[in-house]
C-alpha cells in the first residue's frame, strides 16, 4: 500500500471514532437529565416537592388561639368574643357539634327501643366541625347501625353507655376518615337517653 492510501483511511477512522464518542457523550448527558428529573419528581431533589407534603390535618388549638378554619356561627354568634378559657384543664379548646336530630333504633335481640339524642366534641381546628356538618347523613347512618347492634342489657349499666360512646366515637371517626382523611372527634356525648 502506498503511503496516500495510508493517509486516506485514517481520517476515516478518526472520524468513526468521533461519532462514537459524540454519541456516546450524548447518551450520557441524557441519562444524567433523566436521572435528575426521576429524583426531582419523587422529591428528592428541589424544594417544591417539600410543600406537597406539608401536613395539612386539622390541627389542635389552643384556648384564646384564633381558629382559622372556624365555622361562620362560631365566629359570629351572640357569644362572639365571650370565650373566656379558663386556667386549669386542657390546654386545647373544645369544640361541640350537637346533631339537630334524636336518633332513634331498635335493640339488638329485644324489642326494645333507644332513643338518644347526641353531641360530639373535637380540639381540633373547625375543619372536624364542617366535614361533620356535611357528612352527617352518612354519620347518622352509621350511628344508627351502631345503635341496632347494641344488646339491651349493655345500655342499661353505666359501663356499657361508656362503651357506646366510644362505639360511637370510634364510628363517626371512621366516617370522616373515609371521607375526608381525618377523624378528629374526641368524644360522643348523651344528651338524652330514652330506652323503652
Amino acid at each position: 500500500m502506498s503511503d496516500a492510501e495510508k493517509d486516506r483511511s485514517k481520517p476515516a477512522k478518526k472520524g468513526k471514532g468521533l461519532i462514537v464518542k459524540s454519541l456516546m457523550g450524548i447518551i450520557l448527558i441524557g441519562a444524567g437529565a433523566g436521572g435528575t428529573f426521576g429524583l426531582v419528581q419523587a422529591g428528592m431533589l428541589g424544594g417544591k416537592h417539600e410543600a406537597a407534603r406539608e401536613d395539612n390535618t386539622p390541627k389542635l388549638v389552643r384556648k384564646g388561639d384564633v381558629d382559622p378554619y372556624a365555622p361562620p356561627a362560631e365566629k359570629e354568634g351572640a357569644d362572639a368574643g365571650l370565650d373566656v378559657p379558663g386556667d386549669g384543664g386542657s390546654k386545647y379548646r373544645t369544640s361541640y357539634y350537637s346533631f339537630a336530630d334524636d336518633f332513634t333504633s331498635n335493640l339488638k335481640g329485644s324489642a326494645g327501643l333507644i332513643q338518644v339524642s347526641l353531641a360530639a366534641s373535637t380540639q381540633r381546628d373547625g375543619r372536624v366541625l364542617i366535614w361533620l356538618r356535611k357528612h352527617e347523613l352518612a354519620v347518622r347512618s352509621r350511628i344508627l347501625i351502631e345503635l341496632a347492634d347494641t344488646p339491651e342489657e349493655e345500655i342499661m349499666t353505666p359501663e356499657g353507655k361508656e362503651r357506646l360512646q366510644k362505639r360511637l366515637t370510634a364510628a363517626i371517626n371512621d366516617v370522616l376518615t373515609q371521607a375526608e382523611g381525618f377523624g378528629g372527634i374526641n368524644s360522643v356525648y348523651f344528651k338524652s337517653l330514652l330506652v323503652q
